[in-house]
């Protein structure tokens, strides 16, 4: 069995270790897991799977080696153990990209990483007896993470992070990672049958996320994982992997998904970025011989004010605008309070908003059922679940700015014969 570590958002471990449970993996007992990381047991198939199969998942990284080091004779040591002659070939460039450390005697980073990257360069010279390395073939990442005097050495077996699906062509302005939209989706517990509208789209993320799961469509199949170029890797069982999990997607379902954005540039975006999505997915399709084509999400250019709800029930989920996209925090705070229409245009949906404001809830005027914190990157967001309660409602402060009336229709008009119909 190998030990392996897949990196998330903050916030997020639950979500990713359900998902690793799901695919038939073991959660690592005798490592608790650390903010943004998830320990877990996989066979050799894990190795490629987890990096196809994982919608939460950042990175996925093969455990080399977990020590005790007080000092830096520990650390060398630790790391020249590991037998890198099996993972890595005479020409390959070793970088250790990332070190961190937390209460531990070995505090310095850079030093860490310099200790580190000899050790590897060590252990290869003395087994293939080379007093210098060539480093002209691929390049491969190294982390190192010591909390607490405690060692652990990561060989990155992703390569870019999981997040980039292959389908973007242009994110836009701030666009939200794609493993993040997966975790939003999995915390509102969405099911496929339920109706999903994201009303500030931007480049479709959110939808095009719903639509993957939706017809369990792996978001891997559209890129290559830094694996494929390791001696390790086993091409003829990664093709079986491939075809086992074009198998499971599902062509036989029905879906409401929607997304509206009163930017048509990024409505465009979103439809392109739809396409390249499903398409990766029809072409995985083809390993089986079928020609089956997936709906694509629809998306339309309108105002969120000038939408109304197509069905009594379902989800709203969204990104709105904040920050760089918007502009100053007097301008995010109008949009905070005027979205307080969705609560009456979508009665009886639940809502789902995440945003790295802090004063989003005294904005809009109500306070969510659930909140969850995020942080992907450098930017701490929550994400606010709404289930459209009485109680939700009655906790609304007292300061909140009541939202201006409006006209409803127009070209922007959100109805079920747009989007897709009554029929289900």
């Amino acid at each position: 069995m190998n030990n392996l570590v897949a990196l998330c958002a903050v916030g997020a471990e639950k979500i990713l270790g359900n998902e690793i449970k799901r695919l038939g993996y073991s959660l690592d007992s005798d490592v608790p897991n650390k903010p943004g990381r998830v320990f877990f047991t996989g066979d050799d198939d894990a190795l490629f799977r987890t990096n196809l199969c994982l919608r939460t998942a950042d990175r996925v990284y093969l455990r080399m080696a977990r020590f005790h080091a007080e000092d830096f004779d520990q650390l060398f040591d630790g790391v020249y153990n590991v037998d890198w002659q099996d993972f890595f070939r005479k020409d390959s460039k070793v970088v250790v990209d990332k070190v961190r450390t937390y209460k531990s005697a070995l505090n310095s980073e850079h030093a860490v990483q310099g200790m580190c990257l000899k050790a590897i360069y060590k252990k290869l010279g003395d087994v293939w007896n080379m007093h210098t390395l060539p480093e002209s073939g691929e390049s491969f990442d190294v982390r190192v993470y010591i909390d607490e005097d405690e060692a652990v050495v990561l060989l990155d077996l992703s390569g870019l992070p999981l997040h980039k699906r292959g389908y973007r062509t242009d994110g836009g302005m701030a666009p939200l990672r794609e493993t993040t939209a997966s975790a939003m989706l999995q915390m509102m517990m969405w099911r496929r049958k339920t109706p999903l509208h994201d009303p500030f789209c931007g480049s479709g993320t959110l939808a095009i996320e719903a639509a993957l799961y939706a017809f369990n469509v792996a978001p891997g199949f559209g890129r290559r994982f830094a694996l494929e170029s390791l001696p390790i890797f086993n091409a003829e069982r990664a093709r079986e992997i491939r075809r086992s999990e074009a198998e499971k997607i599902r062509t036989d379902v029905e879906v409401r998904i929607t997304g509206t954005d009163i930017d048509p540039a990024a409505v465009q975006r979103a439809k392109s970025n739809a396409e390249h999505a499903l398409v990766t997915a029809g072409r995985a399709l083809q390993m089986l011989g079928s020609d089956a084509h997936l709906p694509r999400p629809d998306f339309d250019v309108a105002d969120f004010k000038d939408i109304q709800a197509p069905y009594e029930s379902g989800i709203i989920v969204c990104n709105p605008p904040y920050g760089e996209r918007l502009g100053d925090e007097a301008q995010a705070e109008e949009l905070y309070r005027s979205m307080s229409s969705l609560f009456t245009d979508f009665k009886g949906w639940q809502i789902g908003v995440i945003t790295a404001h802090k004063r989003f809830q005294e904005c809009i005027g109500r306070y969510a059922s659930v909140l969850k914190s995020l942080k992907s990157g450098n930017l701490d967001t929550t994400f606010y679940i709404y289930d459209g309660s009485e109680k939700e409602k009655s906790r609304q402060p007292r300061k909140a700015a009541p939202s201006k009336p409006r006209q409803k229709g127009g070209r922007g008009r959100f109805d079920g014969r747009r989007f897709g119909g009554d029929e289900f």
